[in-house]
């Protein structure tokens, strides 16, 4: 670091940052826009951004009810895979992953992507089957995924337990090695500067009331700093959205849930890719301070709140100190929860809706984050031109009564 560079720091830190100059603007609400995103988490400041980069829209509003990245975009895990089985999914988050890759390239901000690889564990012959036949789905629709068999696991990750006999013993593991983590806050971070760069408005503690509906079509919200008119409106609320949708006259599919993750005390590096049981719904990775964040399985009761039980930390603790002998005696430092939207086939939903002009983005469940760039892309074209491209066709509303499902809870276990 310069000596410039440490002088201003230390400048603005006398000053209490009064001189700092903010990534974004904090504008007042227009009136009017061309389009309007209701969400300032990941997924709807990529849907802003890629509306002004792709689509040449620079009149937009992104609306969010809190402050940026106070969501559940700052309550995740980080996780970063691709590997689903079935094609529609594998071909979405595939596209996310290679937007993932140039990301920081792309927003001129480190969003500290780490290739650090993802392994999902085997611990049984059952389990073993149904992962090498996600791998050779994966291998057909042109993403990397490779067996590990329980040595070659050992190889890779020394820390785990080898011993055969424990409740949940290694038998192998997939790996996906351009997997790994970002940093969460900084994805909402890049993208804001970003979409605020080209001309985004980008509005905090402004929360959607209501909506203006004339004759079947969107023509604006209410909110809690007034009416803002629009002709087109992005729904990427995460765990409301079925809370909006009641607003705007009609039921979603979901169901809300808590999702529970923690952080241990700092240790040095020890953990190099992250970890995953599905059988458990456990898994772990190491961060760059030195933290293990470990996350679980939702909380089976729906809910919005962000507390969620004990009982689920200490199953997936328990799981994990068997699996990791080693942290044992590592201390918890902090638990957090986010609220997570649950389709009943564990896929997510962007879709036109009952309403024209007013579109959805949400039941991600608990895969969203790794979404983040490919999700904000493709709803960027269907706000924009009215119609899905190819990668959000499968997840249109109509797939629940024409029973097209794309059944990711059975194929993927885990979502993370």
């Amino acid at each position: 670091m310069s000596k410039y560079s440490i002088f201003t720091l230390a400048r603005n830190a006398f000053s209490q940052h009064e001189n700092w100059p903010e990534a974004w603007r904090s504008p007042e609400p227009r009136p009017e826009y061309d389009a309007v995103i209701i969400g300032g988490g990941g997924h709807g400041l990529a849907t802003a951004y890629y509306l002004a980069k792709e689509h040449g829209l620079t009149n937009v509003a992104v609306l969010e009810k809190g402050w940026i990245g106070g969501g559940n975009t700052g309550r995740n895990t980080t996780i970063v895979r691709s590997n689903y089985l079935f094609d529609a999914s594998a071909h979405l988050y595939e596209h996310a992953l290679k937007l993932w890759e140039g990301l920081s390239q792309e927003l001129n901000y480190n969003v500290m992507f780490s290739q650090r690889g993802v392994m999902n564990l085997a611990h049984d012959q059952h389990e073993a089957r149904d992962l090498k036949r996600r791998v050779h789905a994966n291998r057909l629709n042109g993403i990397d995924s490779e067996w590990l068999d329980r040595e070659q696991v050992l190889d890779f990750c020394p820390v785990i337990n080898s011993d055969p006999d424990i409740r949940f013993p290694i038998v192998g593991a997939t790996l996906q090695r351009r997997g790994g983590t970002a940093r969460h806050d900084a994805v909402a971070w890049g993208y804001a500067r970003g979409a605020d760069a080209r001309g985004v408005d980008i509005i905090q503690n402004c929360e959607v009331t209501g909506f203006l509906i004339e004759g079947g079509a969107v023509k604006g919200v209410e909110t809690t700093r007034g009416t803002i008119r629009t002709g087109k409106v992005g729904m990427v609320a995460a765990g409301h959205t079925s809370v909006l949708a009641d607003l705007a006259g009609f039921r979603l599919p979901l169901e809300s849930h808590p999702l529970q993750a923690l952080v241990s005390e700092p240790v040095k590096p020890v953990l190099d890719t992250v970890v995953m049981s599905n059988a458990v719904h456990a898994y772990v990775s190491q961060s760059d301070k030195g933290e293990l964040v470990i996350g679980a399985g939702i909380d089976g009761y729906v809910s919005y709140s962000q507390r969620g039980g004990f009982a689920i930390i200490e199953e997936t603790l328990a799981a994990i100190v068997e699996i990791f002998p080693i942290f044992s005696r590592m201390r918890m430092l902090r638990q957090w929860g986010g609220i997570v939207d649950v389709a009943p086939d564990a896929s997510a939903i962007i879709s036109r809706t009952p309403v024209d002009g007013l579109y959805v983005n949400c039941g991600w469940g608990t895969g969203g984050f790794k979404a983040t760039p490919g999700s904000g892309h493709v709803f960027a074209h269907l706000v924009a031109t009215g119609q899905p491209n190819a990668l959000a066709a499968p997840f249109a509303l109509d797939r629940f009564s024409s029973g097209e499902l794309v059944a990711e809870h059975g194929a993927a276990a885990v979502a993370h």
